[in-house]
């Protein structure tokens, strides 16, 4: 099993496929690498090296009682990167994976990066703040918290609804909501209620001023968890030359929905770099 070992010795499994240009992917909230296994596998039989992480605390790597903020996620995808010793590498984050290659940017530069997607991200800020009353109200939060810490597994079994849109037409098969769930609850609790704070207090505004690559940002306009006109718009907006791809009432799990469609923009986003 590949793992690197974090600055504070929390081990870091990742898989690694295929030869090429690196992306590295940064998988959502409860979930881990294997989310990206249709996006890596399409793209490593068209060249490319694709690279995805279980942030800690989540799937295969460790469950340290601590370091479940985005300073420490954007330590990790650093230790991850010099440790590959990647370059020109195109980083791809979903959801609250979104905040942590932003943050990676924002502290660490773009010395190495070619390209940023954001994928239903929660950048530049998901819950509500003082200066930025449009988000969403912390009461989600409060009770999300809630629910985990009553019954982790029929509150993800019952947030996989409005998560894949299927509360609102969309279809996945039953095997994909068993993943689902199997892949949340092989997670920290603590660490998966941490992250809760994490991606719904931290503002990443000042991270977006330091983006200068080529970036895409994706997002569905039914997204019921990550409402897209208060963070993906506002995003695709910050960005400078960034460019907007709104898919028409996707969800929030679009990378299953609207796999295909995704797995045809990220290669010709690729390609251009």
């Amino acid at each position: 099993m590949s793992t690197i070992k974090a600055k504070d010795g929390t081990q870091i499994y990742f898989k690694d496929w295929g030869t090429g240009k690196p992306v590295l992917f940064s998988h959502g909230w409860p979930l881990d690498a294997d989310m990206w296994d249709s996006q890596m596998n399409f793209l490593a039989e068209r060249g490319y090296r694709a690279i995805a992480f279980d942030r800690r605390g989540f799937g295969r790597s460790d469950q340290p009682w601590t370091g479940y903020d985005y300073d420490t996620f954007a330590s990790d995808i650093n230790d991850l990167i010099t440790s590959l010793d990647l370059q020109d590498v195109t980083l791809v984050g979903f959801s609250m994976g979104g905040g942590d290659v932003t943050r990676y940017i924002g502290h660490y530069g773009s010395a190495r990066v070619a390209g940023l997607v954001l994928l239903g991200a929660v950048t530049p800020i998901f819950g509500q703040a003082e200066d930025y009353p449009q988000g969403v109200d912390k009461s989600v939060f409060t009770g999300i918290k809630a629910g985990l810490l009553k019954d982790r597994a029929q509150f993800i079994s019952d947030f996989a609804a409005p998560f894949y849109g299927t509360n609102a037409g969309q279809t996945v098969s039953e095997g994909v909501l068993t993943q689902t769930l199997n892949i949340a609850l092989m997670a920290s609790l603590k660490g998966t209620v941490d992250c809760v704070t994490a991606f719904s207090e931290t503002d990443f505004r000042a991270d977006m001023a330091k983006i200068d690559v080529p970036t895409l940002v994706i997002h569905g306009s039914n997204d019921q968890i990550v409402p897209f006109e208060t963070t993906g718009k506002v995003a695709a907006e910050m960005i400078q030359g960034s460019a907007l791809k709104v898919y028409d009432n996707a969800p929030h799990g679009f990378a299953v929905t609207h796999q295909d469609q995704l797995n045809e923009d990220l290669l010709t986003f690729l390609k251009a770099r």
